[in-house]
């Protein structure tokens, strides 16, 4: 049976490199097609309004200009005043209109500008400097513009007030500076705090969120210690360990930064989300299911409550035993009976593929701890 397995898998390997070999002379007919990575191509489409074909020629037009522009930038040398593309063409700044023909005969298309992109640097960072002590929220960023050959400064439409008024004026007189209005509001795209997601221990382990609470949220204690630092999937700041008891308990709580929102949610992994209602306790037989960033969402019902589990790490009382099963990066993460917030994942045995026993630590009972007050919809 050993070799008939084996046997099968070379012949399935050699088929496979047939398929790819063949692939690869089609590709290779038309180099214009390999221009944009194949994940790319549906994106830009969409967002760009580009058939596949223009899509295509706009990439293999960027990757020219992308290897022409060291060139042409050294052709333009101390004039250098930015660069750009226009109709699929790079365009280079000059500061000096004797520069232009060298720039042209690289290929490049010159522009004559007043200013040159050192100069446009230097204006920007004297307003990063001003900025330091501080900038009004009405100026919603600044940066340097090479097709205007300006510093824009963005401002939000109908912004009054002296302080506006004092920082526009000052930036004006760091150089070549145009305010541009704007209705935008810039904000970190850190996003809300959704149970069952993942979050980092100290840039390394893994646990899932259990639920949000003003100011963050609830998780397990085996994740972290008290002062422990987290962060998110996309491994930017999230917050801080503020309480954390294991073993004995197995609860934490995490004091989430500025960017982060919590949300009354729960991570349904492709199921649609579920809106926190509160957290009235279910008893035993009732049906339950849990979000975790391993195994995203299964279910089971409650086995036991006020049950005691004897990790190796020491013994950990009052949780809840069910016959849902989780893995490891599991821990911490949501458990809810309809829309009501049940506890955070321990702990167990077995797995996702032949089932298993797991154990929550009741919710309601790191809310009391803490003094916490869950988010809820």
């Amino acid at each position: 049976m050993r070799s008939s397995t084996t046997s099968s898998r070379k012949r399935a390997l050699v088929a496979l490199g047939a398929i790819g070999l063949a692939a690869g002379a089609a590709v290779a007919l038309t180099p214009a097609a390999t221009a944009a990575p194949a994940a790319l191509v549906p994106a830009l489409q969409r967002d760009l309004g580009l058939s596949a074909e223009q899509v295509h020629q706009r990439v293999a037009a960027e990757n020219d200009a992308r290897a022409l522009l060291p060139t042409a930038r050294d052709a333009a040398g101390a004039a250098f005043g930015g660069s750009w593309l226009d109709g699929g063409a790079l365009v280079v700044g000059v500061a000096d209109p004797g520069k232009a023909d060298a720039v042209r005969a690289t290929g490049a298309r010159p522009a004559v500008v007043a200013r040159t992109a050192a100069d446009l640097d230097a204006t920007k960072t004297a307003i990063d400097r001003q900025a330091a002590g501080g900038a009004p929220t009405a100026v919603t960023g600044w940066y340097v513009d090479a097709p205007s050959n300006s510093v824009v400064l963005t401002v939000t439409r109908g912004a009054t007030g002296a302080d506006v008024t004092s920082f526009v004026d000052r930036a004006k007189s760091a150089g070549a500076v145009r305010v541009a209005e704007t209705t935008e509001a810039p904000q970190l795209f850190a996003g809300s705090i959704v149970g069952g997601n993942a979050y980092y221990i100290n840039g390394s382990s893994r646990c899932s969120v259990g639920f949000s609470v003003e100011g963050g949220f609830v998780t397990a204690g085996h994740c972290g210690t008290t002062g422990s630092s987290a962060t998110g999937a996309d491994q930017s700041a999230l917050g801080t360990f503020r309480g954390s008891s294991f073993p004995g308990n197995d609860y934490a709580w995490v004091a989430s930064n500025s960017s982060w929102t919590p949300s009354p949610t729960v991570n349904g992994y492709g199921n649609g989300n579920v809106t926190v209602g509160g957290s009235s306790e279910a008893g035993v037989g009732q049906s339950v299911c849990r979000s975790g960033s391993t195994t995203g969402w299964h279910c089971g019902t409650i086995q036991a409550t006020n049950a005691s589990v004897n990790y190796p790490q020491g013994t950990v009382s009052g949780l809840t035993k069910t016959n849902a099963c989780a893995e490891p990066g599991d821990s911490g993460g949501s458990w809810v009976s309809g829309d009501q917030a049940q506890g955070v994942t321990s702990g167990g045995s077995g797995n996702c593929s032949s089932g298993g026993t797991t154990y929550f630590q009741p919710v309601n009972e790191i809310l009391s701890v803490y003094g916490l007050t869950l988010a809820t919809g």
